[in-house]
Parts: structure tokens; sequence; C-alpha cells
């Protein structure tokens, strides 16, 4: 007789979703569908021959140490290359204050399971990134989400009363995913100001910051407040996905706890890639290659909305990003991604619906779509594709 593995998990295991991203590429990822669902840098920015460079370089002269265990807290020289980065935009920082993680995602991961108890609420947006939303309910935290930055305090206030303050507060503060919406300076100030009034945490997932195309450089709100701000960053966007390289910078001692919870997943973040990623730092190969990538993703960037403009019907609506790798599309009021998506695999074009992004349910008029990968012919015509899908199910419903 089989085992029933249901009746031996853990509520924590319970409480964990699918990945709706990861699920959908499972379809997407026919080679007849065109596929704006990932959020894939585009392959032509990985430095192949910069890493062939520092790759024998590091091997030949660190070696023994490159291809051994390390420190939970990550490289040090891969820390303090970072620091020196982020102390130069203005954040008062050291390497004691950075721990490297294997992805953003196990960063975000890691300061969840050492902030929350079962039932514990979070405050997020509507929409935000489905990958931290895993985070929050594996742990059985409640996200709380909000639409408008300026409903954040009555949200905040109504929680308190209700007895279930929240822990902390997520934001993605640069090119959101997966609206790809800004926050200016007075929204920033707003939320810091909110969580210092009724003491809370902010986590500040910073995972496309790097990639402006066009505006004004907004400050991170690490500067404003780095007593009260968590702040992940990632090489994934920006340097290659492959590595999985993350890190949270903190205040010490919440690097120090999230060492100890570091340590009990897997020791260590892979030493050589950290080698290799000091190495890229220290020569300046970062900079020079994200001229290259910022120019890359503006074009396509343009490109897509160009198609958007030329072949969406009437009615649908997108969002304008000035960097990062999405937009966000909005059918009009009472239709559904969902069904839309299986009109659009009919078709051959792939998005990730809207709906997995808005902990609430809601959202279910809207879908992500990724302008990084694909190249301009294939946006083109999955563009067309799309337009196609999205008018059929508009004339289904007149």
């Amino acid at each position: 007789m089989a085992i029933n593995i249901q009746n031996i998990l853990s509520s924590n295991a319970k409480n964990m979703r699918r990945s709706a991203i990861r699920d959908l590429l499972s379809v997407a990822n026919r080679p007849e569908v065109i596929s704006f669902a990932g959020g894939f840098p585009n392959p032509s920015t990985f430095p192949i021959e910069n890493l062939k460079e520092i790759m024998q370089e590091v091997l030949t002269n660190q070696g023994h140490s490159a291809l051994q265990y390390g420190p939970t807290e990550g490289d040090i020289n891969l820390r303090r290359e970072l620091a020196k980065r982020y102390i130069a935009k203005g954040l008062k920082i050291t390497e004691k204050n950075i721990i490297i993680t294997t992805s953003s995602q196990q960063a975000i991961d890691l300061t969840t399971k050492i902030f929350i108890n079962p039932g514990d609420t979070i405050v997020c947006g509507l929409p935000s990134y489905l990958g931290a939303l895993q985070a929050f309910w594996s742990y059985q935290a409640v996200p709380v989400g909000i639409k408008r930055d300026d409903e954040l305090e009555d949200t905040v206030k109504r929680l308190i009363s209700e007895g279930r303050k929240p822990k902390f507060i997520y934001a993605i503060p640069d090119f959101q995913n997966p609206s790809g919406v800004t926050m200016d300076i007075p929204a920033r100030e707003y939320v810091i100001n909110i969580a210092r009034k009724y003491d809370l945490l902010i986590l500040e997932d910073s995972p496309y910051r790097e990639l402006r195309f066009e505006g004004e450089e907004q400050p991170m709100m690490y500067s404003m407040d780095n007593e009260r701000v968590v702040l992940f960053g990632t090489f994934s966007k920006t340097f290659l996905p492959g590595f999985r390289i993350g890190w949270i910078i903190a205040p010490e001692a919440i690097i120090d706890r999230i060492v100890v919870a570091k340590q009990s997943t897997d020791l260590c973040t892979p030493v050589f890639d950290q080698a290799v990623a000091a190495k890229y730092l220290e020569k300046g190969y970062f900079e020079k290659n994200m001229l290259k990538t910022i120019e890359l993703y503006h074009h396509k960037r343009d490109h897509m909305l160009a198609c958007f403009k030329k072949y969406m019907p009437e009615g649908v609506t997108w969002t304008n990003p000035q960097g990062g790798l999405f937009l966000f599309v909005k059918l009009p009021e009472g239709f559904d991604c969902r069904e839309l998506f299986d009109v659009a695999i009919k078709e051959n074009v792939a998005f990730v619906i809207g709906e997995a992004f808005h902990c609430d349910g809601s959202g279910k008029n809207t879908m992500r779509i990724n302008f990084s990968y694909m190249d301009d012919e294939k946006t083109e015509e999955g563009v067309k594709r799309l337009s196609r899908a999205i008018r059929t199910m508009l004339d289904k419903g007149k």
C-alpha cells in the first residue's frame, strides 16, 4: 500500500504554491511557441569572452580556494566589491552589512524565514512579484495587497486595529515586476515614513535597478533609511542568471540572523561563481557591459511598444516602463486572461497571467509581457498572434 504523503506533510509544505510562471513555461517552451512569459535576460548579453579570461585567471591564481567550501557570509572580495559600488551610490555600509545568497529568491526566502510566524501579515503591492508571494505563503504569512501607495497607512492602521500588525512592507521600487512601474521620491518617502510611524521593516527588492533606459535615477530606499530597510540585489538580470548570485544588505544584527538561517539551507553559495563575479567587478567589466545591455533592452522595449501600438485592438492598455524587462497589459474589465491564454496558445504565443501576481486573486484581466528575450522579428510576429487572440476573445465577449 502506497504511503499517503498528505498525512505527513508539514503545514508549511501544504501552504506552498506552485509557480504559475514555471507551469506555463512547460507549455510555452515548445519550439513553435513565441513566448513572452519568462523573465529571461537576452543571451547576447552574457560576457562569454570576459568569462573565459576570468575563469582561467581564477583557476590559475586561486583555484584551491575557489573550488573549496566558503564562508556562509560569502566571498570577502565579492562583498567588498559590492560594498564599493553601493557606497558610491550613497549607501552607508561595509562588507559586514552584506551576505551573498543563492539568487535573490533565496534572499527573500531567508528573510521571510527569520521574521514570519504562521498567520503574520505583510503588506505588498497589487500586483507584486510571484516568487516573493510564494515565499510568504510557504511560511504561512498572509500577504495583504494594496493597489496604490496612498492606501498603505489605512491598511496598516486597519491591520493593527485587528491585532494583525504587519511584520514588513515588501516593495520593488524600480521597474516593478510585473508592472514595470517605478516609485518616485515622494512615494518612497511616504512608505518610509509609514514604516517609521508604525515601527515596520521594509524589504526593498531591487533586481532591475541597473536596467534604466531613460528618466532620472531615484534614490534607493536603503539610502534613505539604513536601519529599517533590508535590500535585495542580484546578478541574474544584469550579469548571468546561471550563476544564481544574489545578496542581502541589512543592519549587522539582521545579517547575523540570516547567516544562521542560511547555514541550515546550503552552507554557502557556490564559491567559484562568487570568485569569478568578484573579478568581473574588479576589472570594470560589469559597468562596461551594462552599457551595451541597456542599449539593447532600450531598443527592445521601444520595438515592443511600437508593435503594441500598431497591432493591439482598442480597449487594451499597457505600461511604458523606463527600464526593466516587462510590460503589464490590461484588457477591459470582465475579461479573463486565463481564458485568453488557452486561445493564445492555439495561436502559438504565450504570456504570464496577471492574476498570479495578485495575492488576493484579482487582476484577472491582466498579463505580464517580457520584451528582453525575443529578437525583433519574433517580437513583432508574437504581438500579431497575441492581438489576434485578444480580438477573438473581445469579439466573443460582445
